[in-house]
């Protein structure tokens, strides 16, 4: 027998060399069967079980080739008649492209909009067609998919202008059609026959075919064309996964059920045949899994392995379709024509149909590959996506209901083609006429929610089911979707079905009108929370329907009556319930006023009143075009009624008059009026109310305002302020549970609802007044820009949406703001221009009582900085239209007349207890609105013709202003003075405006003049005492200023040695005292070798900041050591030590980390910030994180004689110095030899521990320890030898990322230091900064320094060397390791032969004479450039070391060169070292055999200068970015969900983040394809940029990061996380350059810390995973 391999080979040959043969013999026979469905499945029957399910571990790759070669290929040959690459390249030639594009999109893939080009928001590009169109350049917006729905490119019904790419841009063959090879092919074999035909037999069979196997249900039996001849009994177990069960809980299972492991089991998602058997072990298997989900079982089949094959084979014909109708519309059209022709069963729906109604029975795969053939196929074709939309419809409410019933998302639902469908204009309005579509909607809606009627025919949400609600929800996007572009011709059937549908709607709307009442609670409060969420809700989701039902109507006058009609007569059967008691008769001021009494602070009162509000809006609508309305009698008092209640509760809400009712009531009064939904509910209330206020008697008006405000009884009653009847004559309610401050701050609320909402002060309605849409947005922009300069987003937060979600405020805001750009921080700000703050004003009827505040306080001080008074004018505001000009008669009406006399003669008996400042307020905005008025009209027009008087020479407006006048001297008023004269003012204008007269003949005035002279006597008092107070301070401080100025004098002495505030690295003389202050005990303490230690704060951490090598971490060793002994020079990681520069005790820290470690170990997710167990802590001033701190060290008094440091110079030489090294270290290894013993830190300690206290060097060994132990990542090991190493090491690599920053940042040397590098460095100008006990160029010269002085250590004796010999110590190893340098940056650089030669001459000595020359050649240059870093470093770590001043050329940025050789006592011409130097050196280095082996590059070498390292550069445009990220396929994946592309920053890596298929092992976890690269790119930190969520990444270690801003701005300055706003995004540089400093400078754990302590997480996020 063959081996399985060689036979699947065979088989192989025989197909491909039969394969003529073969396609002859089948398309014969296929044609030329009298049943050519019969021969097609009987061939099915044969090949399709011999493919599939045979093997029980089968094949891909082969199940594909084999299905490839045996299926497809024959099927293709009977499509085409011949061979299909040969038929193929004939069906191209006679073809043109689509103009379509078309392309499905993905979840999470990156979609583009044009708010300048687009019929609505649901019109979108794909990534591919935006970068090839017109919209790129205009305002356009991006956003993630949430999947499933296609490119609108080419659609001309989505776009203004600019409907194609120029990819399918038809250019002049508008027409794709095929040619007539597609129509009639002319030979085939035995007859003629259509392609067409060939092609719709086939996609008949097949798609029956498809449909049978996707839908089929596990107790069915195969139909007899495909019964095997016999049935084995091999069956699968099948898994369905489903969105109830997770991820864990499935693999769980089935390690349970099936016995697999973790891995097997993973490999289970979606449908997957989890066991092969038989019957009974099938069964049994499915029976575990349905036991161990007991609770909400899986879904598991058992099919027939015959069964089996067939449907994964149907599942594959799903993308050849999609293939073979790409090629041609004729193909195309085929496809559609079969899958929606009628079915000869009446009773049974057409194929697609069928698909559509198991929709929601089929699995995850099945859905996708029937959503991908409908958008392929029918939605490109104009007919049959009617067709296709029609059958969608008819079937509309059994889809949606199994949506509700399903567990998976809409996006996967074939529900979701509803966007593409009904959002298409033409085709909406053909669903309406032909199938009522808005009726579907609503019916279904409203079955839906039957089941929450209660018995009065109202919604009633309790206990309802939040997950079903929300999927109900999503229903009304669908009608957004029809209703979202208007028609602009009416046909009589669409004016039929469209009023048919809307009546369907009021239906739905009437069940909500009133519907959730509530009644005020008395005595105790609440028990249980009444649900109230459900109901606003619905109301949310109404908001743009309501406004395009209003515009649809605007658009037909006939539309526009009829719906009028229909709403207002619904509306009376609604406001046909019985009131609690009959009408009864009201008097005031000689007016009567007949309605029912009712109390809203007693009786129930309804929020929700839908049919109200739409017919309010209908009225401004209709009554532009039918005016005979005015004069139909409407029972105006009735349609007020139920709004007035609303606007009513609201206020009593406000003055906590509700408070029992529990935060549910307090939450619906706030979505009331906020943005989200007052345009629908509050802002049509108040225009229902201007309605009834323009066609209702003022007077009888404003009664019924103080009835339903329960403050009737108040300003009815003849009594007195002084009378303290005035409290039994309010109404009970607010007798019983009120106090007077509640109840005069209740009058105050209803005078700001008269003020500003109910009539003159807030007519910004287009229909009202004379103003337009973009008039009323820019008054809303400046009402906002009146609290505060704001953000472009919180602008448009600030606005209300239109139904195609815009606002309108770019049209508007350059006209009333202006733009202040953003900085390194923050985002760009708006704030209004001086020129509109005339239009403020302070009772705008949008304003919350906060915002209220805040805009007048903002305003005030304004006027205050500006030298003007404070009164806040009321604004000018615009005319009214004629149907609502009669409103202004509400401001000189009797009532509100009487209303502001007794309200001002209660301020004017000055008792406080009366009244309050805020009545006062509002009563002189209502006056000042009155004046306003009667002064525009007067100057508009004559005397005679002006019909608004406010009764100025009247008895009632006399004492008015008599009033006024009097309340003008209350001192308790002072803040209302500047009010009450505009006011007062505005009398004496209007007064002479109806006199025709001049402003000296005022009336009374003069009765005014002893008050203000009184005033103004007032007035200069207090001027001439703060003249005073000034005079007596500039005096204190002058005596003051010549006390201290004594005191220098006669303590000179102790300010000479002091130096100057501004300046950095002053010299440090020997004899000055280092006084420091503790931060936490706030004590000062000399630092003093025996002294207490004073330690800093600092951080160590392991870095790649200065890497050569990016991505290669050193290994550990065989022997377990980590690698390298020295720091290698291409730098892949260092330990990195900074500090935040704060000074503690190190017994005050002890106290303190001890005390942090306890406290927070009971912190929530406290693990989050710091790390206890590696030490971490906060600094206590500045909260930095730290993990270890620094022993300050003074520096020692070094006193030379110049004379012997000259004579042991003379005689102490470079070959001297390197002999008596040599002849020590020689000495100390015999001794160490001898004595069998291996020097050890410990050891080491010994010298420093008789040079300083205990204190300090118990923390130079907790400095060292720590250092030792991040670096190696090792446990602490106080003894290990490695630590003085690693000690020495952080030194250097600190030194050199100082130098690289100062470098980076083009800052001077010395003088510019930020305070994490001031705490390192520059307090170490002052005290040694010693890491370590005792000891690369820069580490190895920082090495060789600090190990020098363990050469004079032996443990009986102290040789110590003297300062001059430490000098030349120095000296010569800077010389020494200045040399090497040299050598490595010449053995480094470019051109090898030419620097082989170099070397040579050099060295043999032969250079030597062109020393000069070589000083100006290119290669003194190159070495100048490599050597300067290294020489930045020396000078840094010198400063430390001695303290020497350096020279003022270092704190500048240029010509340092020579300045840092003078500092180092170097050759300004370094190559004299090698003449000066060449013996000891030459025979050494040149016979190293390295220095041969670079020369002849036989070693990878680093090349110096090093390259500094920077952050990749980033695409100016983040489109271009986010085009990146839809190329980007993950490497591990075959699957096409979402991923989450994320780009490093340090390497330019792209990753696949938070997805299992990037899993993988790091140190025996599993952690995510970011936490891995970040441990081998950035030793453990991490800055990576998540593409499609637009935000940066910071990463510390696999437990810790944080989110940061992304360094991408929109055009208003601001940042766009998740890509929420959409707004165009460019690259900041300087934003990318503050992150380029944040990694830097090492603060990326710092800043991770800082994050995470302001944000307090409930749950913390697996960064591992990430």
């Amino acid at each position: 027998m063959p081996s399985s391999q060689n036979f699947y080979i065979f088989i192989l040959f025989l197909s491909n060399t039969l394969k003529p043969m073969m396609m002859q013999i089948f398309f014969c026979e296929w044609l030329e069967a009298a049943d050519s469905r019969a021969e097609l499945l009987r061939y099915l029957k044969e090949q399709v079980p011999q493919i599939f399910c045979l093997k029980t571990e089968p094949s891909p790759q082969e199940e594909e080739e084999l299905m490839q070669s045996r299926l497809f290929y024959h099927l293709e040959c009977f499509l085409f008649g011949e061979d299909p690459q040969e038929g193929l390249e004939k069906l191209k030639q006679g073809c043109t492209s689509s103009q379509l594009c078309g392309r499905v999109f993905k979840e999470g893939e990156t979609v583009y909009s044009c708010r300048d080009c687009a019929i609505d928001p649901t019109c979108v590009l794909c990534m591919d067609c935006f970068q090839d169109s017109v919209h790129k350049s205009h305002r356009y917006k991006m956003h993630a998919s949430s999947g499933g729905g296609f490119c609108d490119c080419g659609d001309v019904e989505a776009w203004k202008i600019g409907p194609c790419c120029s990819k399918h841009d038809p250019g002049a063959a508008t027409a794709m059609v095929t040619v007539s090879y597609i129509i009639e092919q002319k030979e085939g074999r035995g007859r003629g026959v259509l392609l067409y035909e060939r092609a719709e037999k086939l996609f008949r069979v097949l798609l029956h075919y498809v449909t049978e196997f996707l839908v089929w249900e596990e107790n069915l039996e195969l139909s007899a064309e495909l019964q095997p001849r016999t049935k084995d009994n091999a069956y699968y177990c099948v898994l369905y996964n489903d969105e109830h069960h997770s991820y864990d809980h499935v693999i769980y299972t089935l390690q349970r059920s099936v016995n697999c492991n973790e891995a097997e089991a993973q490999t289970h998602t979606g449908r997957r045949a989890v066991k092969r058997g038989t019957l009974r072990t099938c069964q049994q298997a499915k029976d575990l899994i349905r036991v161990n989900t007991s609770l909400d079982p899986l879904r598991v089949e058992i099919l027939h392995a015959a069964v089996m094959a067939h449907q994964t084979f149907a599942l594959r014909l799903g993308p050849w379709f999609q293939k073979i109708i790409s090629y041609s519309v004729g193909f195309r059209q085929a496809f559609c024509q079969v899958a929606l022709e009628t079915s000869t069963d009446r009773d049974r729906p057409c194929l697609i149909s069928r698909l559509m109604l198991h929709d929601a029975r089929m699995f995850k795969g099945a859905r996708k590959i029937v959503h991908e053939l409908i958008f392929c196929s029918m939605l490109m074709e104009t007919e049959f996506k009617r067709l296709f939309a029609i059958e969608f419809t008819k079937h509309f409410k059994q889809l949606q209901k199994d949506f509700i019933n399903d567990d998976h998302e809409r996006s996967i639902s074939i529900t979701a083609l509803s966007v593409q469908i009904f959002t298409v204009p033409t085709l909406a309005r053909q669903l309406i006429e032909e199938a009522n579509v808005i009726k579907v909607i609503v019916d279904t809606i409203m079955d839906l929610l039957r089941e929450h009627l209660d018995v009065n025919n109202r919604f009633f949400f309790l206990g309802y089911n939040s997950d079903k609600f929300t999927r109900i929800q999503i229903i009304f996007h669908d009608l957004r979707y029809i209703l979202i572009s208007k028609p602009s011709i009416w046909t009589e059937e669409l004016r039929t079905q469209f009023i048919e549908g809307f009546k369907d709607f009021l239906g739905l709307l009437k069940c909500m009108q009133g519907m959730e009442e509530v009644k005020r609670q008395f005595g105790q409060h609440i028990a249980v929370e009444p649900e109230w969420e459900a109901g606003f809700s619905l109301q949310i989701q109404l908001r743009h329907i309501l406004a395009m039902f209003q515009d649809w109507c605007s658009s037909d006058d006939e539309i526009l009556l009829l719906a009028f009609k229909e709403c207002h007569k619904v509306l009376m059967q609604c406001n046909n319930q019985p009131f609690h008691k009959e009408s009864t008769d009201y008097y005031m001021c000689k007016h009567i006023l007949h309605v029912p009494p009712y109390k809203v602070s007693q009786q129930p009162v309804s929020i929700h009143l839908p049919i109200s509000r739409l017919l309010a809006g209908l009225y401004v609508l209709i009554i532009k075009v039918y005016f005979f309305l005015l004069q139909e009698s409407y029972d105006y008092t009735q349609l007020a009624e139920h709004p007035l209640r609303c606007v009513v509760l609201a206020a009593q809400v406000s003055a906590e008059m509700w408070r029992r009712n529990g935060l549910s009531l307090v939450s619906q009064v706030y979505y009331y009026q906020d943005v989200k939904c007052r345009d629908e509910m509050y802002d049509k209330d108040i225009l229902m109310l201007q309605i009834a206020a323009s066609k209702m008697d003022p007077n009888h008006f404003l009664m019924l305002i103080l009835l339903r405000f329960e403050l009737f009884d108040y300003f009815n009653g003849s009594c007195s302020s002084k009378d303290q009847r005035c409290s039994t004559s309010l109404s009970s309610s607010l007798v019983q549970s009120t106090n007077q401050t509640l109840l005069f701050g209740w009058i105050g609320i209803m005078l700001w609802c008269l003020t500003s909402v109910m009539f003159p002060g807030e007519r910004y309605v287009p229909g009202i007044s004379q103003v337009t849409k973009e008039d009323v947005t820019m008054r809303e922009v400046i009402h906002l820009l009146c609290i505060e300069p704001m953000a472009h987003s919180s602008l448009v937060k600030g606005l209300s949406e239109n139904e195609s979600h815009e606002i309108g405020l770019e049209s508007v805001i350059t006209k009333v703001a202006t733009f202040k750009k953003p900085g390194v921080s923050g985002h760009g700000l708006y704030e209004v221009k001086k020129e509109r703050l005339v239009e403020f004003n302070p009772f705008f009827y949008h304003y919350s009582r906060s915002q209220h505040s805040k805009a007048e306080e903002s305003q005030k001080k304004r006027r205050t900085q500006e030298s003007n008074d404070k009164a806040l004018r009321p604004p000018v505001p615009p005319a009214f239209c004629p149907a609502f000009s009669s409103i202004v008669r509400l401001l000189c009406c009797d009532i509100i007349i009487h209303i502001l006399r007794r309200v001002l003669q209660r301020a004017a008996e000055d008792r406080a207890t009366h009244w309050t400042e805020a009545m006062i307020q509002r009563a002189l905005h209502l006056i000042g609105q009155a004046l306003l008025e009667e002064k525009t009209q007067l100057e508009d027009s004559t005397v005679e013709e002006v019909s608004f008087d406010f009764k100025i020479g009247s008895e009632h407006g006399k004492s008015v202003f008599l009033l006024l006048s009097k309340i003008k001297a209350v001192p308790s008023l002072e803040a209302q003075k500047d009010m009450i004269k505009w006011v007062l003012q505005m009398f004496e204008i209007v007064k002479c405006l109806r006199e025709k007269s001049s402003p000296t003949a005022s009336m009374s005035m003069e009765t005014t003049k002893p008050e203000e002279s009184a005033q103004d006597k007032e007035k200069a008092e207090r001027k001439r005492k703060a003249e005073a107070a000034k005079l007596h301070r500039q005096k204190i401080m002058a005596q003051m200023s010549a006390m201290q100025k004594n005191f220098i004098e006669s303590n000179k002495m102790l300010y000479d040695n002091m130096p100057e505030s501004g300046t950095q690295g002053e010299p440090v003389t020997t004899t000055e005292r280092e006084v420091l202050t503790c931060i936490l005990c706030q004590e000062e303490q000399e630092v003093a070798a025996q002294a207490q230690a004073m330690v800093l704060t600092a951080c160590v951490q392991r870095s790649t900041v200065l890497t050569q090598c990016r991505g290669k971490i050193p290994t550990n060793r065989a022997d377990g050591t980590p690698y390298p002994l020295f720091m290698p020079p291409e730098l892949a990681v260092g330990t990195h030590t900074g500090s935040c520069g704060h000074v503690m005790h190190a017994t005050c820290w002890q106290k303190y980390f001890e005390a942090v470690q306890n406290t927070t170990r009971n912190r929530l997710h406290a693990e989050l910030i710091i790390d206890l167990e590696n030490g971490e802590y906060l600094c206590p001033l500045c909260k930095s994180l730290c993990n270890t701190v620094v022993p300050l060290i003074p520096l020692e008094p070094l006193v030379f004689n110049y004379e012997n440091a000259e004579i042991i110079g003379q005689h102490l030489t470079l070959p001297r110095w390197i002999q008596i090294i040599s002849v020590r270290i020689k000495g100390l290894k015999s001794v160490t030899q001898d004595n069998g013993k291996k020097t050890t830190y410990n050891n080491c300690t010994s010298l420093y521990e008789r040079k300083f206290s205990d204190s300090i060097v118990e923390m130079l060994v907790v400095c060292a320890t720590t250092v030792h132990r991040v670096g190696l990542q090792t446990a602490p090991n106080e003894l290990c030898p490695r630590v003085p190493l690693m000690a020495w090491n952080t030194c250097a690599f600190t030194i050199q990322a100082i130098e690289n920053i100062l470098k980076e940042e083009d800052k001077p040397l010395f003088g510019s230091l930020q305070n994490r590098q001031v705490g390192f460095h520059s307090i170490d100008e002052q005290t040694n900064f010693l890491l370590s006990s005792c000891c690369s160029r820069v580490f190895c010269q920082v090495g060789l320094v600090l190990s020098i002085p363990s050469l004079y250590q032996e443990e009986a004796v102290d040789l110590q060397p003297s300062a001059v010999s430490s000098a030349y110590n120095d000296l010569h190893i800077l010389h020494l390791v200045t040399m090497a340098h040299m050598l490595q940056i010449l053995l480094t650089s470019t051109g090898t032969n030419t620097f082989f030669s170099l070397f040579d001459r050099l060295f043999c000595g032969l250079l030597i004479r062109l020393i000069p020359d070589v000083s100006g050649s290119s290669v003194a240059e190159r070495v100048k450039r490599g050597l300067e870093p290294f020489l930045r470093c020396a000078a840094l770590f010198f400063n430390c070391l001695t303290g020497v001043h350096p020279p003022e050329e270092l704190f500048s940025t240029s010509g340092q060169m020579e300045a840092l050789c003078s500092y180092l006592s170097l050759p300004s011409n370094v190559f004299q070292l090698f003449q000066e130097h060449r013996d000891p050196i030459t025979p050494l280095w040149c016979g190293s055999p390295a220095v041969t082996k670079a020369l002849k590059g036989n070693i990878q070498t680093v090349r110096y200068p090093r390259k500094r390292n920077r952050l990749i550069d980033l695409p100016e445009d983040y489109s271009a970015l986010l085009n990146q990220a839809s190329h980007f396929q993950c490497p591990k994946s075959t699957d096409d969900e979402r991923k989450h592309p994320t780009l490093c920053l340090f390497c330019g890596a792209m990753l696949c983040s938070q997805s299992s298929c990037c899993l993988s092992q790091l140190d025996g976890e599993d952690v995510g394809a970011c936490t891995a690269h970040a441990a081998t790119c950035g030793a453990g930190v991490g800055m990576f940029l998540r593409i499609r969520e637009c935000e940066i990444v910071l990463m510390a270690s696999r437990t810790r990061g944080s989110t940061y801003p992304a360094p991408y701005l929109d055009d208003y300055g601001e940042t766009d996380p998740h890509l929420g706003r959409g707004n165009p995004l460019h690259l900041c540089p300087e934003r990318y350059r503050k992150l380029n400093q944040l990694w830097q400078q090492h603060c990326i754990l710092e800043e991770i810390a800082r994050s995470l302590e302001v944000v307090n997480v409930m749950f913390a996020f697996e960064w591992q995973m990430l």
